[in-house]
């Protein structure tokens, strides 16, 4: 049997989130941008990295504010798909931490009134603006990256989150979090993307393929 020997590509892969991208064309209340990365480390492991911009406006019952800010989430990938010989595509599971720097805007909100006998009060309109707030967390990331034309890739995620700390202001709580999503579920959150992205090889590893090619005798003649 022969072993058959693999060239493996390392390089940078680089792109961007195309659900955030395309969200504020039916989405009035929303703007945002991400950017993401991995550098392959090994045969298996990759570092990665997601940076980004969202701008929610979020009308609760009790109140309407926005979150503006910024986030960087970095960590690394797990891949383990078992391409056959040439194929480069991904399914993994990674880890991330998460920051974010941002704002909010309180635009107005209703006090609430334990014995409604006169209707429900009316809303408060304000103009009360809060910086200088911060959040981190910790996500699970599961994701898989097919290559649809040579050095482009789309893919999907989907990421599990447990938000670590959370300055908020005196008066209300943070809604939402850029980068984190909502927080109307405690500490817990859910995210999704849907990215198209362009691999920069830089250099080549050989290695030997788990698969071998098995040589066929000729029969001999009678």
């Amino acid at each position: 049997m022969d072993s058959v020997v693999k060239t493996d590509r390392y390089g940078l892969r680089v792109g961007v989130d195309l659900y955030k991208l395309t969200r504020g064309i039916y989405d009035k209340n929303y703007k945002g941008v991400e950017f993401v990365g991995d550098w392959r480390l090994t045969k298996k492991y990759y570092l990665a990295a997601e940076l980004g911009y969202e701008d929610k406006t979020t009308e609760d019952d009790r109140l309407t504010s926005s979150a503006t800010g910024t986030y960087i989430k970095a960590g690394f990938d797990y891949n383990f798909y078992q391409n056959w010989l040439d194929m480069e595509n991904l399914i993994t599971i990674g880890l991330r931490g998460g920051f974010s720097s941002f704002n909010q805007e309180l635009y107005s909100y209703k006090i609430y009134n334990p014995n409604p006998y006169w209707g429900e009060l009316p809303a408060i309109s304000t103009n009360e603006k809060y910086s200088g707030l911060t959040a981190t967390w910790i996500e699970v990331a599961l994701g898989l990256k097919a290559q649809v034309v040579k050095n482009v890739f789309v893919g999907f995620g989907v990421q599990l989150k447990l938000l670590t700390t959370n300055k908020e202001p005196n008066n209300f709580e943070n809604l939402y979090i850029p980068g984190f999503n909502r927080t109307y579920d405690g500490s817990f959150g859910i995210g999704f993307n849907y990215t198209v992205s362009y691999f920069i090889p830089i250099y080549k590893k050989k290695t030997m393929a788990s698969e071998v090619a098995k040589k066929v005798e000729p029969k001999k003649k009678k």
